[in-house]
């Protein structure tokens, strides 16, 4: 397992950019942590990394944003944290999501973890004593 530490928001977007290097060959991306560790915050510096110039907000009662980069490609961000069931996440069009070759980023992913694709990329952000973000992947 592999690690990174964000100490100050500052450095948010340089730590969000080394992530994406060591994690180059990765599309879906699974995030836990307990509310408030900052996935939400991580994913919108990753986005802004990859080039989307939207606002990046979480998609908590949408339960999917889109995303489009300058390059024109999409990402897709989900937040199953308020979701009732598997098959609301399923209505969705989930599946559909999971097989389009985009980049799929995934908060509480807890929560219907059996239509989560194996070769996914696990996060997990906690925060130490200090009040630093810690990154393991």
């Amino acid at each position: 397992m592999k690690s990174l530490k964000v100490s100050n928001i500052n450095e948010i977007n340089k730590i969000a950019s080394e992530f994406l290097k060591l994690t180059k060959n990765s599309r879906i991306y699974l995030f836990y942590g307990n509310m408030g560790s900052g996935k939400t915050t991580f994913i919108k510096a990753l986005c802004k990394e990859l080039g989307v110039t939207s606002d990046v907000t979480s998609p908590t009662f949408s339960i999917v944003n889109e995303y489009i980069t300058k390059e024109s490609k999409l990402i897709y961000h989900f937040y199953l944290y308020r979701l009732k069931d598997t098959q609301e996440l399923l209505d969705t069009g989930f599946e559909e999501y999971i097989f389009s070759n985009c980049i799929i980023f995934i908060e509480w992913p807890e929560k219907s973890e059996e239509v989560i694709p194996e070769q996914s990329l696990s996060v997990y952000i906690s925060i130490d004593k200090n009040g630093n973000r810690i990154i393991e992947f």
